[in-house]
């Protein structure tokens, strides 16, 4: 093995596993994001206050139906929560 030879065999080997090392970070910020994102919603699940039917009959009959309130009552909060 030349000089040459062996100088392309050390590159092709250091960006093979510089190739391997960038997937296998790309691999492991995903899973992290994903289970973070399974994370809060556990949380968020968790944190929501549990209603019995009579206390939600007495919210509906007090504040009526989500169904009948006018469309500038809400606020579109969609991009707070994305990341």
């Amino acid at each position: 093995m030349n000089q040459h030879t062996s100088f392309v065999t050390i590159t092709v080997k250091f960006w093979r596993n510089t190739m391997e090392t960038l997937l296998l970070k790309e691999m492991l910020k995903e899973s992290l994001r994903e289970v973070l994102r399974e994370e809060r919603l556990a949380l968020f699940l968790l944190l929501i206050p549990y209603v019995s039917d009579k206390e939600m009959l007495e919210i509906e009959t007090k504040f009526g139906s989500p169904v009948k309130y006018e469309e500038t009552e809400f606020i579109d909060i969609t991009d707070w929560v994305k990341s």
